[in-house]
């Protein structure tokens, strides 16, 4: 199928659209190129096609261009610029991309939101750590922060298999169509959720866009905003991880294999975390404060950024880590829909359970995640001790093959297929 010109709605499009009514500023923000600019032009396509706004009112301005960086950068300037506009229009949509261009973005953004203008801004940034140090504390109480993290499995499915789309939340669909869907999922978990990437039309062309995205990342995130210098220590460091995924993350371990200082490697993991390239999954307590004392386990957000990391692309079925990459593709979902947080659980005596996965109103959901065909029902005693001490409602074990529910006292254990699992966090 040709997807190049495929224009896929993201699934966080309904709920930031809602929020263009109200006067919050609405800033979205996720690693580079996973289509934030697309979002603000898809938006700002809505606005008109739904007639909440004509052309005139709606100023658009992308920092990466000089031209209108120049232009906006003196906030006085651009404060006439719209008390002018507002002679003509009654509302104005600002739409800004890659708002940390400027200087100082949070005040600039507090000024002019605070003269109370009838004005709606809609703003976007590549890395949550400039957001933090830039806008967020600048704008307490005057904004609403949206994550844009690369294609789900299901945004994949939109453009490449849209036929099949509604069948991913559904139990018992035919041989014939969970392989299609299973073949396109273990396409999609090899080389990731880039847009570019899953746009593109060959293998080959998928990895070197890959290269572009990771080249862009340590150039402007790493060297630009961490002033991160040592660039071979630093991809040294993520290639380790990658081959590591899934593993417990030794700091000192770590410091002793690269030769790198013990804060090094901290603030380099702080990076890599914060600049949406790797989830560090904590260990599940009821003292929350011991989350934080105890090793995390690493993920990368995104697999064909993994891959690339290890320079192995080899297919899903006969892949040496293909129970890793199952793994981390269960934690990129839970990350996706818990703002980024993802747990795992484990006891003194060596009991286990994969995730932990905490919905808004604090239920919890262990999940279990088995790259294998299994036939018939079979609970691990990781998770059966799990159930036994926290009574949760469900418990997942996600699977190739098998879509079964059993009960254990009051828990409802589903075996699920891989694809499923977004439906059932959402």
């Amino acid at each position: 199928m040709n997807t190049k010109n495929k224009l896929v709605e993201r699934e966080i499009f309904g709920e930031v659209a809602i929020h263009l009514e109200s006067k919050e500023v609405t800033v979205i923000t996720g690693s580079r190129q996973t289509g934030k600019t697309t979002l603000l032009l898809q938006l700002k396509d809505w606005l008109l096609s739904k007639n909440k706004a004509g052309e005139s009112q709606i100023k658009f301005f992308n920092l990466d261009l000089i031209n209108d960086l120049s232009g906006i950068r003196d906030q006085g300037d651009f404060i006439r610029f719209l008390r002018e506009c507002l002679q003509t229009e009654k509302f104005l949509y600002i739409f800004i991309d890659e708002i940390q261009r400027l200087d100082e973005p949070g005040k600039f953004l507090k000024g002019v939101y605070d003269l109370k203008l009838p004005i709606k801004f809609i703003v976007s940034g590549s890395s949550s750590l400039e957001i933090k140090a830039k806008i967020s504390e600048s704008l307490t109480g005057r904004k609403r922060i949206f994550y844009l993290w690369p294609f789900s499995f299901a945004e994949y499915m939109a453009c490449h298999e849209p036929s099949l789309l509604k069948l991913l939340a559904e139990n018992g669909v035919s041989s014939l169509n969970k392989k299609r869907i299973l073949d396109e999922l273990y396409d999609f978990i090899t080389f990731g959720g880039y847009p570019r990437v899953c746009l593109s039309t060959n293998n080959k062309e998928k990895i070197n866009v890959l290269n572009e995205i990771y080249s862009s990342y340590i150039e402007k995130d790493i060297v630009g905003f961490m002033k991160i210098r040592d660039r071979f220590a630093f991809s040294k460091l993520v290639a380790l991880l990658a081959d590591q995924i899934g593993n417990l993350v030794n700091l000192h371990e770590l410091s002793a294999t690269l030769g790198l200082n013990f804060r090094t490697i901290e603030n380099y993991l702080f990076a890599l975390e914060n600049t949406f390239v790797v989830h560090l999954a904590r260990p599940h307590f009821t003292n929350a404060r011991k989350e934080l004392t105890k090793m995390p386990k690493v993920f990368f957000a995104d697999t064909g950024l993994r891959n690339l990391a290890v320079k192995y692309f080899a297919g899903f079925s006969t892949n040496r880590d293909k129970g890793k990459l199952l793994e981390n593709f269960i934690a990129s979902a839970i990350a996706r829909y818990s703002n980024g947080t993802v747990n795992y659980w484990r006891t003194k005596d060596k009991n286990e359970v994969d995730f932990i996965y905490k919905d808004y109103y604090g239920a919890v959901v262990p999940i279990e995640v088995k790259a294998a065909d299994i036939k018939k029902p079979e609970i691990t005693r990781g998770l059966k001790t799990f159930i036994k001490k926290y009574s949760p409602k469900k418990a997942l074990i996600v699977n190739l093959y098998l879509e079964e529910d059993l009960k254990i006292k009051n828990t409802k254990v589903k075996f699920i297929l891989p694809y499923q699992i977004a439906d059932i966090l959402r």
